[in-house]
């Protein structure tokens, strides 16, 4: 009877731990707004009588690929795992010494996807998820970079994600800092894997959610001298 008591009260508890352990990584982070890709709406006229506000020198920066970093948290019923791409390259280009009226392009080596689980990886670059040998490469490449954004960042990026053979036009907020050493871009924000054509469920007991949280760290040096 004092058994069967204890086990009646230490359920509850058991739950209550299992709910708290298992809180969506996506709470609370900006959607990306995702629509079918389509080709960059060309840059409006000035005006009659006005002339078009020059838009600067282009500087062309490489990414520096040691010092950025392009992630990722999924999660599921149990618990949460993170993961990174490990090759990366892309470039950011300013206008005018700005990010506004500028690019970004990226690109990650799909196969280079490391999680912190050594035996998630595997199943990652699998057809379940990453299908890398189908699709070897991410990339993103923006189409407007205009100041302003949600919950306090500096800019937002409105692009083409290319991710597991499927192409959609995202928008996101980011915040940059155009440095005089550097460019750095931070940006958190989420989006449903199957948009992208990644529906593998998981196990029955322990499903995966749809919404996947990226997370964006680039740096780019600016030539000295």
């Amino acid at each position: 009877m004092i058994t069967t008591r204890i086990a009646r009260l230490a359920l509850p508890a058991a739950l209550v731990l299992s709910l708290a352990g298992c809180e969506d990584p996506t709470k609370d982070k900006p959607k990306a707004t995702i629509s079918s890709a389509a080709p960059a709406a060309p840059q409006a006229a000035a005006p009659s009588g006005q002339a078009a506000a020059p838009s600067g020198q282009a500087e062309a920066l490489p990414i520096d690929a040691a010092a950025s970093t392009i992630g990722f948290v999924g999660s599921k019923v149990t618990g949460k795992h993170e993961g990174k791409f490990e090759k990366i390259s892309g470039s950011i280009t300013l206008a005018g010494g700005k990010a506004e009226g500028g690019k970004l392009s990226i690109e990650a080596d799909t196969a280079s996807v490391k999680s912190d689980a050594e035996k998630l990886d595997g199943h990652l670059k699998s057809a379940d998820f990453f299908d890398v040998e189908k699709y070897p490469k991410a990339t993103f490449t923006s189409t407007q970079i205009k100041a302003g954004g949600d919950n306090g960042a500096t800019h937002t990026i409105t692009g083409e994600l290319d991710l597991h053979g499927v192409k959609k036009t995202i928008s996101f907020p980011a915040t940059i800092t155009e440095g005089a050493d550097a460019v750095s871009g931070n940006a958190e924000f989420v989006i449903n894997r199957k948009d992208f054509g990644i529906v593998y469920p998981g196990k029955q007991d322990d499903l995966i959610r749809d919404d996947v949280l990226l997370k964006l760290s680039l740096k780019a040096p600016r030539k000295q001298g």
